[in-house]
């Protein structure tokens, strides 16, 4: 016998019995950002391989070792998004978005692959919810951006989050900085890692994120850029977080915390879950001001996040649902299946869950199988045109009028 095909490592199937929880995570969502005046947006899920080399950064790890790229048939790069904030601002500038009145506001949800080693939390195909706001420089856009995730991560009850608070900084204040840094890692370069040492030019914040012991230690002693922003980037993240502050959401601000692509700059957050260990964040985002221009459009401030699906539901130890209908209709002879399907339809646009028996199964295995799906009611057809109504907890039976069938259920 040959062998059946599995799922390639690092995916996964979504089965009937874990779509419920992770619809509900969406949903929620949805509800959240229509509130709050975010309009759906969809973007393919490959783009060409340029746009996330030039707006995530080619020094990255997400753009050197985790994109899954390849040539099509035409001899063009494509790449399978990794993240969704580049094929964003593409799709902004594509469709001259910036003649919109500004903030444009947008809200996406769907699958990114990114080739890492599959743990908990951690997958090649996972899936996001997020939003950006694209247009402002307000501080109160920053505010608002996370008070959405902060909703988003209350309303499905994940425990134990922590809200992490940090800033970049402009691009031109921050050079200054970066070069005390370099200076301080060169002079402990030999404690470092490898591929930090190899990053010191590139990308030296990404040390602050290194799990190496040596490093970790080097770091301890290093400078950081919250006590180096310059006034203005100062009197932005003093007045976001005073709104924070204002609207009653607790946060713990981090000097070390950096993201994994270079677009940030300013206001960064993180939202972690104590329960999910290393990989503890759910969600997270930051200001991006100079990533529109980049990709080839007009000067345009903008803040986001992402929150991670399986990452969420890791956080909530979800278990799998039982099914439920509200209503089984069984036949007692197959000369009925015509009135029965009737029927089902009937109750299926009047609101309620509604099943029949597709197995050619006896009366008394259509019953075992009302039970199986969790029916609280089933109605059977009698061969003679009649009906009777069951309650499936307590087992009792009556007659009821074939007409009356709805009228009864909805009383």
């Amino acid at each position: 016998m040959s062998k059946g095909f599995k799922a390639p490592r690092g995916t996964f199937d979504v089965l009937p019995a874990q779509a419920a929880a992770r619809a509900r995570i969406e949903d929620t969502a949805k509800a959240i950002f229509a509130r709050a005046g975010y309009g759906r947006i969809e973007t393919p899920a490959f783009e060409d391989t340029e746009l996330f080399e030039r707006g995530v950064g080619r020094s990255t790890d997400i753009v050197q070792k985790e994109m899954f790229s390849f040539e099509d048939k035409g001899g063009r790069r494509i790449t399978l998004r990794p993240e969704g904030t580049a094929p964003i601002c593409r799709a902004y500038v594509e469709h001259g978005m910036h003649k919109l009145a500004q903030p444009v506001k947008l809200h996406y949800s769907g699958p990114f692959f990114r080739h890492e080693r599959p743990q908990a939390g951690r997958h090649r195909q996972f899936h996001q919810v997020g939003a950006e706001a694209i247009g402002t420089d307000s501080p109160l856009a920053d505010a608002e951006s996370i008070a959405l995730l902060h909703e988003l991560l209350t309303e499905l009850g994940v425990p134990g989050v922590e809200l992490r608070l940090g800033s970049l900084g402009s691009p031109d204040a921050r050079r200054e900085y970066l070069e005390e840094l370099r200076a301080h890692l060169r002079a402990r370069e030999g404690d470092l890692s490898e591929e930090v040492r190899e990053r010191i030019d590139a990308n030296p914040l990404r040390a602050f994120d290194s799990d190496h012991e040596g490093t970790r230690a080097v770091m301890e002693e290093a400078p950081t850029l919250l006590d180096r922003l310059d006034d203005a980037d100062a009197e932005h993240f003093a007045e976001v977080r005073s709104l924070l502050d204002g609207a009653g959401i607790e946060y713990r601000l981090d000097p070390t915390l950096v993201r994994g692509l270079d677009y940030y700059t300013r206001t960064i957050f993180s939202f972690v879950c104590e329960r999910l260990g290393a990989q503890s964040e759910v969600g997270g985002g930051g200001r991006y001001d100079g990533l529109v221009e980049q990709l080839g459009g007009p000067p345009t401030p903008a803040i986001g996040w992402a929150a991670g699906i399986e990452r969420i539901l890791l956080s909530l130890e979800e278990e799998d649902e039982e099914a439920h209908r509200d209503v089984f209709v069984a036949v007692a002879d197959d000369s009925e299946r015509r009135r029965a399907l009737a029927l089902v339809g009937e109750l299926r646009r009047a609101g309620f869950s509604t099943e029949l028996d597709l197995a050619g199964r006896s009366l008394k295995g259509q019953l075992k199988q009302a039970d199986r799906l969790g029916a609280g009611r089933t109605v059977i057809l009698d061969a003679d045109g009649a009906a009777q109504l069951r309650d499936m907890s307590s087992g009792e039976q009556r007659p009821v009028e074939p007409g009356r069938v709805l009228e009864e259920l909805s009383g």
